[in-house]
């Protein structure tokens, strides 16, 4: 088997061509929410995976330019809330420009160590302070270290692939 090198490419990737492609990468739909000094806030994100189990780090990425970002920056504390099937037209009043309080008036919320607040049927919650922040173009990658989590082995799971949800069916042990 030989290995052809292909003429490096003097034009860069074109933004919409990034973002068509990348909307071919299926991902889990979070629902990421903060309580601290900085106020509630809450934001959809597909940006999200893990870094390591030692110790349990996930990351998010996190515009600058969004509303929600000062909060987060001030709170340093989060949960990654993990949605279930079904959870659609939460993700959609988390993802869009719906008043803050209307979002989380959709829904039940606990919390558990850090404040921040923990969905209701979630497929997982991990509750997390902001351990470290890398900056990179417009957005923050923030290295979100677990506290403590919740999981929920009742639900279906929830994806975004294509522009569009998709439930996951979890196969049963046989």
């Amino acid at each position: 088997m030989s290995l052809h090198t292909l003429p490096l490419a003097a034009a860069s990737v074109e933004k919409q061509e990034f973002r068509n492609a990348m909307s071919r990468l299926g991902s889990a739909v979070n629902i990421i929410t903060t309580d601290g000094p900085g106020g509630r806030a809450g934001f959809t994100a597909s940006a999200v995976c893990s870094v390591t189990d030692t110790p349990p780090t996930l990351l998010v990425c996190l515009n600058r330019s969004a509303s929600v970002w000062p909060v987060f920056q001030q709170n340093q504390a989060l949960c990654v809330n993990t949605l279930a099937a079904g959870h659609e037209t939460l993700s959609n009043l988390f993802g869009g420009k719906t008043p803050m309080e209307e979002r989380f008036i959709a829904a039940e919320w606990s919390t558990l160590v850090t404040g921040a607040p923990v969905l209701a049927g979630a497929i997982a919650s991990f509750d997390c302070k902001i351990s470290q922040v890398v900056s990179v173009g417009t957005h923050d990658i923030l290295f979100c270290e677990a506290q403590a989590l919740v999981c929920n082995d009742h639900s279906h799971g929830l994806i975004y692939f294509d522009r569009g949800y998709h439930h996951l069916l979890r196969q049963e042990a046989s």
